[in-house]
């Protein structure tokens, strides 16, 4: 007669059991077919090339690091990780009027004509954008955090898909729809748009709220008195639409929570930003970020970096699914 010892049994049926539930959490955050080193042994310099040509066109240009970071958002929002943001030619993404002001694609070129010189068609130009994206917040000061890689890039990009992108004078409920149809939640939200702690905005995307706020005859409320008067001053009534203004006041290259600070002032610079703190489902996240009294503290460093791993999974192209261009700006 077999003797068993259930208690071994049922502790062994635990641990597959709790195995299983780390591989499925591992799979849902880094996503299918990506995962953190994949260019380990068949492009060991990859990581390290991207990062110091971000650093070096960082040094004689600081606005390529918003540019890049919002860049990778914008890739990814439309079609997913794949890299489509960068191609260039008529009736693209890169042409579509929210994409009309991105900048930082001449450091994705460099890069990748860098690592083609000793990894040809190895490295994807969505994971080099990954990459550029999380090393431009550590150029900016803020924390590093592990990318996921092994995309390859997409064979499609049209302009007429951009428009599922979050605009600048959509609500918080409208952001909030548009976030969770990319698996997203509302702190991500807040924590991808905390991104604005880095670069600028035309006058053109912010100035009505100065004048005349919803056909009211006046500014928008939701503005600082004293900030008020400053941003008239930079931006006059029907000047020039395209002169830049920080979106943090004070902190443009330091990726810190001072953007968070500012939103509790009402210093935020577009009306997209600035709801964050009035409306009650995102407040509580700027609050948490700002560590107030009575609140339950978030770092904002730690939690970015979580959500743009969970963002640079979205709908990602692998093995044969895509492609390994040979130049970033054109399918092979």
């Amino acid at each position: 007669m077999a003797y068993y010892n259930y208690n071994l049994i049922n502790k062994m049926v635990t641990i597959i059991f709790i195995l299983v539930l780390v591989i499925v959490d591992v799979t849902m955050v880094f996503g299918q077919g990506t995962r953190v080193g994949f260019y380990s042994s068949t492009c060991p310099r990859a990581e390290s090339i991207v990062q110091s040509t971000v650093r070096s066109h960082f040094q004689s240009d600081p606005t390529v690091a918003p540019g890049l970071l919002r860049m990778h958002f914008h890739d990814c929002f439309v079609q997913g990780c794949d890299g489509s943001i960068l191609i260039s030619g008529t009736g693209t993404e890169r042409t579509a009027p929210p994409n009309s002001n991105l900048r930082g694609f001449e450091v994705i070129d460099d890069a990748k004509q860098q690592i083609e010189a000793v990894c040809p068609g190895v490295v994807s130009c969505a994971d080099i954008l990954a990459l550029a994206a999380r090393d431009s917040v550590l150029v900016t000061k803020g924390l590093t955090w592990s990318v996921p890689t092994g995309r390859t890039d997409g064979r499609v990009s049209s302009a007429s898909d951009t428009s599922n992108l979050p605009g600048f004078t959509e609500s918080v409920a409208a952001q909030k729809q548009k976030f969770a149809a990319k698996g997203l939640n509302t702190q991500d939200l807040v924590t991808l748009v905390g991104g604005h702690t880095i670069g600028t905005s035309a006058c053109q995307f912010f100035s009505y709220r100065l004048y005349n706020f919803n056909s009211t005859g006046g500014p928008d409320p939701s503005i600082d008195a004293t900030f008020l008067s400053q941003l008239q001053a930079l931006c006059p009534q029907n000047g020039d639409g395209s002169k830049r203004v920080a979106l943090d006041t004070g902190s443009v290259n330091n990726f810190d929570t001072s953007y968070f600070s500012n939103l509790r002032n009402g210093r935020g610079i577009l009306e997209s930003d600035q709801i964050l703190w009035t409306d009650a489902s995102t407040k509580v996240f700027v609050q948490r970020y700002l560590g107030l009294r009575g609140f339950l503290g978030l770092r904002f460093g730690l939690e970015f970096g979580k959500s743009m791993v969970k963002m640079s999974n979205i709908e990602v192209l692998t093995g044969t699914n895509g492609e390994i261009r040979k130049v970033c700006s054109a399918f092979n």
